[in-house]
């Protein structure tokens, strides 16, 4: 017998991978439920490439009771509205906004770096996914970490538009097509022109004049990795559709080498290491793109400090950054405590 899921945003980018995903993974699913906003209600959407359609349910008016996990793929207000009372139904919530991610009482996930966390579930019935450049960052991290023991982390991200969701993704197609024809091109959903430009400000600014963005992989990392770890970070919106991409700097406690990194590295966990030193020998956003692994290129040795490398970290953010950790946890919850399907 399989497990009864739903999929709380199921109409949005993150909720459509989600099902894609699941369907891709042969997840044991019995039943899914595609659940969203009102404004939803009533549409008919894919179940990825199974060649089954699921109608949109009203979020608002959803009983969550004899459901077993809902994967929820929405903003922190919906979360915070709707995520408990599916938790006090029975039904394990693995979220994917901020909301819940640096709950004492709510474990914050990446299944190939942290899986025993996942056993604190049951105080508040919920799960957390960390944000997507976290989660490709600690994959990275994580087997470096037990090799040598990371002190210090500086990070500079290129995250495409598709972090920002449907509204990012247009504005870049918008801008990119205005440009050449010769038309307005105000910005609406970011700050500056993202066509053709970077702009080094995701989220609100904090007080210490660092985004919410960055602090949130400070944050995240250290619950994730290990509250001793110092991390910087610089978050940078790039004009990319999909597939986040990072320059790691990283200093150890104990030596490592390029050529032990490179070992490590290709043996990990969730990791394709694609590391020639020649012309394309490197992956890049585009070349991610619907795949499930977290690429590292670019392995070498930094000068600058005392046993320090610099990687370079690809992943698909709607996959990895979101979509498939879910999955992952989902899968990982009923392998640890679940256990449901044959």
């Amino acid at each position: 017998m399989g497990y009864r899921i739903v999929v709380v945003g199921a109409t949005g980018n993150v909720g459509r991978e989600i099902l894609n995903v699941l369907a891709e993974r042969q997840f044991p699913a019995d039943e899914v439920a595609a659940v969203a906003s009102p404004r939803s209600t009533g549409n008919i959407i894919d179940f990825g490439d199974s060649g089954k359609e699921l109608k949109v349910q009203n979020i608002d008016h959803f009983d969550f009771e004899g459901w077993d996990i809902a994967l929820f793929a929405v903003g922190s207000k919906v979360s915070r509205a709707h995520a408990p009372r599916a938790a006090a139904a029975g039904c394990t919530v693995i979220d994917n906004s901020s909301y819940y991610r640096m709950d004492p009482d709510v474990p914050l996930i990446v299944p190939e770096v942290n899986p025993e966390a996942i056993d604190g579930y049951r105080a508040k019935n919920i799960i957390a996914n960390p944000n997507c450049s976290t989660a490709q960052m600690v994959v990275a991290l994580k087997p470096l970490h037990d090799a040598a023991r990371i002190k210090r982390v500086v990070v500079a991200t290129y995250q495409s538009v598709s972090g920002a969701g449907k509204a990012g993704m247009d504005e870049l197609f918008e801008q990119s097509r205005n440009i050449f024809v010769g038309d307005a091109n105000a910005p609406q959903k970011f700050t500056k022109q993202i066509a053709f430009n970077v702009i080094p400000h995701i989220d609100d600014f904090l007080d210490d004049g660092s985004t919410k963005e960055e602090w949130k992989m400070v944050v995240e990392t250290k619950k994730i990795l290990g509250s001793s770890i110092k991390v910087s970070a610089t978050c940078v919106r790039v004009p990319v559709f999909v597939g986040h991409s990072e320059a790691i700097n990283i200093e150890f406690e104990d030596e490592i080498s390029a050529e032990q990194a490179q070992s490590i590295l290709r043996e990990a966990p969730g990791i394709m290491l694609v590391d020639k030193r020649e012309d394309g020998g490197y992956v890049t956003p585009v070349e991610c793109v619907g795949d499930y692994a977290t690429f590292v290129s670019r392995v070498r040795e930094d000068p600058t400090v005392d046993n320090g490398l610099s990687i370079w970290v690809v992943s698909d953010n709607l996959r990895k950054g979101a979509a498939l950790n879910a999955v992952q946890i989902a899968e990982l919850l009923g392998r640890r405590h679940l256990q449901k399907a044959a």
